[in-house]
């Protein structure tokens, strides 16, 4: 048997590392062709908990030399095997299965695998392939600049949101979505609904939005004697258009999946504050305004559908023609059916206001910094969010500011778990969301 357990901890997907593996071995075979299995892999925990990771696996490949460390798993009998994403015949194969929308049973027929193409669409099979590096949680294969395919690596149970809400949006023609081509499906080792993998367009000739904020802040700083709109790297036009792709993404979800006027999740988030509390002590003189933010906003219900649920400026990208929206998967480590429930579209547009502001304030330093360099990271941020809302505004008919104190929960929601996460990660960077925090109940209350 492959020696799974020493080849996992060392992939840059696995999520276990901080936990003591007890045994991993496979759960579910599926033999695709003769050089070409897939395995779902039991990960069992000394703390009792387990998981469940996937892995396609070819047998004796030809590899180019670079790939042949990186993508070994090990030897049986004379045997060697690799991570076939590695491979371009495997991952043609895939590809070449969802064009076919073949199913293939696993080999003691407790399971199976679809393949499932959507209607119409055109799946390239015989391109050459790469492996795209920036990847954490899952992996991607770029098919020659043509398509992508996504590989959850963690399977959970359940329709995964990405693939379920891009195949929505693609299905009612959204435009601020790459379109969906094919997923892999199946069934896990009890029988359940498990999403293993999607293949979308690429989206060629593209930037995400992060590096193109975070050029606009380098403008924006380097020009003191200019006005925010004369410097060649303003961003608010496409700060407002880019607010123009969510509401239409918002829109087309609700018109498709259907929405609900529920009560404020304040107690979750004053949950969450009181956690966070307990681990960051930097909190602590925030929190008495931080929950009366929480309790105001919770004086009136609001309006709920699914959203994309984790939005920020590294999940868009601009094409020459618009904006898309990328990676609805939601919170990795959450289960599936919390990433599944309905929300209300503020906390996407929160997602975004928080992550201008992150984009103004990392090139400042985490800790002191010039307060005339301050002054113009700030306006830059408020410009750019105020643009965002704006274009928002005109496509939803609905101004996210209208809520301001509803959605300034949301936003120091997310502030609190930004803070929870840096001082966990990045210590230095605390004083980011710890000042934005100050500036969001200062506001609120002089509002």
């Amino acid at each position: 048997m492959l020696a799974f357990d020493e080849w996992l901890p060392h992939q840059h997907w696995y999520a276990g590392r901080c936990r003591t593996i007890e045994r991993v071995e496979p759960v579910l075979a599926t033999r695709l062709h003769e050089q070409l299995d897939h395995v779902l892999l039991g990960v069992e925990y000394a703390d009792g908990g387990s998981e469940r990771y996937q892995a396609f696996v070819c047998w004796d490949p030809v590899l180019t030399e670079e790939f042949t460390v990186v993508a070994t798993i090990g030897c049986v009998d004379g045997r060697t095997a690799y991570d076939a994403l590695f491979d371009e015949s495997s991952n043609q194969y895939l590809l070449a299965l969802i064009s076919t929308g073949r199913r293939i049973s696993s080999r003691d027929g407790a399971g199976a695998l679809r393949f499932v193409p959507e209607p119409g669409a055109a799946i390239p099979v015989d391109l050459s392939t790469r492996v795209v590096d920036a990847e954490q949680s899952n992996t991607s294969v770029l098919f020659d600049g043509a398509a992508i395919l996504k590989v959850f690596r963690r399977v959970l149970p359940g329709t995964n949101p990405d693939l379920e809400l891009n195949r929505v949006l693609g299905r009612a023609n959204c435009p601020h979505v790459a379109k969906l081509l094919g997923a892999i499906e199946g069934t896990d080792e009890a029988d359940r609904t498990v999403t293993l993998a999607m293949v979308s367009q690429y989206a060629a000739n593209s930037a995400d939005g992060w590096s193109m904020a975070s050029a606009s802040v380098r403008d924006r700083l380097a020009e003191a004697e200019l006005r925010a709109d004369e410097v060649g790297g303003d961003l608010a036009a496409e700060s407002y258009r880019l607010g123009e792709a969510v509401a239409v993404v918002h829109r087309t979800l609700a018109a498709e999946l259907g929405e609900a006027t529920v009560a404020p999740p304040t107690d979750e988030m004053t949950a969450r504050l009181a956690v966070a509390a307990r681990t960051v002590p930097e909190l602590a003189r925030y929190v008495a305004a931080v929950r009366r933010v929480f309790q105001e906003a919770g004086a009136e219900p609001v309006r709920v559908q699914r959203i994309h649920g984790d939005l920020h400026l590294g999940q868009v990208l601009r094409t020459p023609r618009s904006w898309l929206l990328i990676d609805f998967e939601g919170e990795p480590g959450q289960p599936v059916e919390e990433r599944r429930r309905p929300d209300s579209p503020l906390r996407d547009v929160a997602g975004m206001l928080r992550s201008y502001d992150y984009a103004a304030q990392q090139l400042l330093g985490p800790q002191a910094y010039d307060k005339q360099l301050e002054y113009r990271a700030m306006e830059w941020a408020a410009r750019n969010r105020d643009a965002f809302c704006e274009g928002y505004r005109d496509a939803a008919g609905v101004d996210p500011r209208a809520s301001a104190t509803m959605l300034c929960a949301y936003e120091l929601d997310k502030a609190v778990y930004e803070a929870a996460y840096e001082a966990r990660h990045r210590p230095n960077w605390l004083p980011i969301p710890l000042r934005s925090i100050a500036r969001l109940v200062r506001g609120v209350h002089s509002g």
